[in-house]
């Protein structure tokens, strides 16, 4: 990945999208690097972790099941039948958690104290990106297939709306007062949801931004910060009315995540580099530097209670082309999963 020079920093409104280069010899460093890697070894894709701080879990997709480990690197234990598995979201005030399971078109509802399943929630085609809204309550499932999200009420266990958006939605987050924000990746905008009526009412396009996936919000700022990984790049956005205010070359970025004690925002990047960007204030971001993660490790979690950073990752090896598709995906190396602890 090649990293412009001198360091950026976009100030106002007015200032919107303009990039300067950066020189790498002015940038100021996190200290950030691998400190542990946590394997967990069985075959199988992944997709999101969910980091939970304050109970010292993280939930990891792959494959058919979910992998929980503590935050240490010890196994807690395995939730099963997740065939497919995209996302896990907690909806702690019901001692619940969710599972978006992509080949079933169903979410494993399960129970956080014992990990055992509950029941399944029928939702739409392909389920991805899942979380859970503490503003409304709710959880928020996007549909990659029938693009559209639906509103599961853990309360009891029924799907309460569909939404539809038109585009095939990514990751989605909250503002914390009623809004719901989501990628959508086929469109490069941002979807705007009412929480209270389900029913979309703004689309904020990302303006020079291609293949939204990557989305974290400051909800002090209102600001939101999204990876596009088709042309690698994090634009950051006004929440309260969709304008552009700047954007950093990163990576072929899937995940992001929001420090909003620190003030950073991280990108991880398929290609093994997590980059960092500060936001120094509403209207101000400044790109820090590229941490050495692991090719792979595209998806990130934050425990916000000690600012490490967790990517899950594998050791891949290419796949031989075939008469049908001359250019497949590279296949994981079996028994190499684990996940990256990336701390000061």
């Amino acid at each position: 990945m090649k990293i412009k020079s001198n360091p950026l920093i976009v100030t106002g409104i007015a200032a919107a999208l303009a990039i300067t280069s950066f020189t790498a010899s002015s940038q100021s460093k996190t200290g950030l690097h691998i400190v542990k890697k946590h394997a967990i070894g069985s075959s199988g894709g992944w997709d999101y972790i969910t980091v939970d701080g304050v109970d010292k879990k993280m939930y990891v997709s792959h494959g058919t099941q979910v992998h929980i480990l503590s935050t240490g690197g010890d196994s807690i234990g395995i939730i099963t039948g997740t065939n497919g598995v995209h996302g896990i979201a907690l909806a702690k005030p019901f001692g619940k958690g969710y599972t978006s399971n992509g080949k079933d078109n169903n979410c494993t509802a399960f129970d956080l104290k014992t990990n055992k399943p509950i029941t399944t929630v029928a939702v739409g085609t392909n389920p991805d990106a899942i979380f859970y809204d503490d503003f409304s309550k709710k959880v928020y499932v996007f549909n990659g297939r029938s693009k559209d999200a639906s509103v599961i009420d853990p309360a009891t266990d029924k799907v309460v709306a569909t939404i539809p958006l038109g585009t095939k939605p990514e990751t989605g987050v909250s503002d914390g007062k009623g809004k719901i924000f989501v990628n959508g990746e086929t469109t490069n905008e941002v979807i705007v949801i009412d929480a209270n009526t389900y029913k979309v009412t703004d689309r904020y396009k990302i303006a020079e931004g291609d293949e939204p996936s990557g989305l974290a919000i400051d909800v002090a700022t209102q600001r939101l910060f999204i990876g596009c990984g088709g042309n690698k790049t994090m634009v950051i956005m006004d929440a309260t009315n969709g304008k552009n205010l700047a954007k950093f070359t990163i990576g072929d970025c899937d995940g992001v995540a929001f420090d909003p004690a620190l003030k950073q925002a991280y990108s991880s990047n398929n290609e093994g580099t997590m980059s960092v960007v500060k936001e120094i204030n509403a209207n101000q971001f400044k790109f820090i530097e590229n941490i050495p993660t692991e090719k792979s490790a595209r998806t990130i979690g934050i425990d916000l209670t000690t600012h490490h950073l967790f990517l899950p990752a594998a050791q891949m090896e290419a796949t031989a082309p075939t008469a049908d598709n001359a250019h497949p995906r590279p296949h994981m190396i079996s028994g190499t999963f684990h996940v990256i602890e990336i701390g000061n």
